[in-house]
């Protein structure tokens, strides 16, 4: 049994060969040149998450200001004073940006024959994104901030990936990355700047008393939403929803996006909502139980045992939250909506 996910893939990809019409993923053998790059690439990913580790799951270390001066030229004299895991993770994360500038396009192989993202770019993008989640909540530090930082590589490289619906398809968000990074990972430690640490851990978490509450803005000041599609292209389309020039999302009617959002959430809720409310019910005081194997995160666990007694009301629950998402405007009273409960649950 094969469990490491770079061999599965590089299996994949020679099982998959150019002759029968499959885009490579890797350089030929024979291409040393290119090869020795992917290996390059690849050891560089390794120190990045190593980095990544150190800076996010051990506490703060000492300060690297005096003689150390700060590598991205910011006349921000805070960002001079960073702890010796956090100078180490952001050097790394400079070369990986370094690599992704030099080769023409977005991706870390830029030439004629790989002008789409490759083997080393999948490698890369699932411990980037948990990385631009947990160090915004945990360290104050969001990567994407271009006059900040200056990761331009990195935020072009981002911005490709997110304009490719095959990646948004199991793209996460901010919220799910620091909730389930604990269990996998152990706890994060808070550090960093704590100013801006406070700002974006509300926000991603919610007590901001703005990134959860209605009516939301129409974009997220750390996680961007509309780099690329943020819904189905044919569903923007049938909504009359256009890129724009630079194929993003970011010019769009917020009213016709928002009534986009709200229909696919609602055919998405009611397509599937016997068995989302016998998930959600595993919240209820008898759920989430399972005799078998404990979770580290629980409400994540697919063997969890939903509370019956509660799923019928649940149920009731979800399908006036898919009837208001479906709703032309805001205008229908509370009393409507209570028609839709049965009667054996009012």
């Amino acid at each position: 049994v094969i469990t490491e996910s770079r061999i599965i893939m590089e299996l994949l990809d020679e099982w998959h060969p150019k002759s029968e019409g499959y885009k490579p993923m890797l350089p030929t053998a024979s291409n040393l040149d290119g090869m020795k790059r992917y290996n390059d690439l690849s050891r560089l990913e390794r120190d990045l998450f190593s980095w990544w580790c150190t800076l996010v799951f051990r506490p703060d270390g000492g300060i690297m200001g005096g003689m150390f001066s700060n590598p991205f030229d910011n006349k921000n004299k805070e960002e001079d004073k960073m702890s010796a895991s956090m100078k180490g993770f952001m050097d790394c994360m400079r070369k990986v940006d370094d690599e992704l500038q030099s080769t023409p396009g977005p991706w870390f192989f830029g030439t004629d024959e790989f002008d789409y993202p490759t083997m080393i770019d999948f490698i890369y993008v699932s411990h980037v994104e948990r990385m631009l989640a947990s160090v915004a909540h945990w360290k104050g530090v969001n990567l994407r901030d271009v006059k900040k930082w200056n990761l331009v590589g990195l935020n072009a490289w981002l911005e490709a990936f997110e304009q490719r619906e095959s990646y948004l398809a199991f793209k996460s968000d901010y919220f799910t990355h620091v909730m389930d990074i604990p269990p996998q990972y152990g706890p994060g430690y808070d550090g960093g700047f704590e100013d801006d640490r406070k700002k974006f851990s509300s926000n991603i978490v919610g007590k901001d008393n703005k990134s959860w509450t209605l009516p939301l803005d129409f974009d997220d000041e750390v996680q961007p939403l509309y780099k690329g599609p943020p819904l189905p292209i044919v569903v923007l389309e049938s909504m009359g929803i256009e890129p724009s020039d630079k194929n993003n999302y970011e010019a769009a009617d917020p009213a016709t996006m928002e009534k986009a959002c709200r229909y696919m959430a609602a055919w998405k809720l009611a397509g599937n909502g016997k068995a989302i409310s016998k998930f959600a019910a595993r919240g209820g005081p008898k759920g989430s139980s399972n005799p078998r194997k404990t979770f580290g995160a629980p409400l994540a666990d697919p063997y969890a045992a939903s509370d019956t007694d509660v799923q019928p009301h649940v149920d009731t629950a979800l399908r006036i939250v898919c009837s208001k998402l479906l709703l032309l405007d805001d205008t229908t009273n509370t009393e409507e909506l209570t028609e839709l409960i049965p009667k054996k649950h009012k």
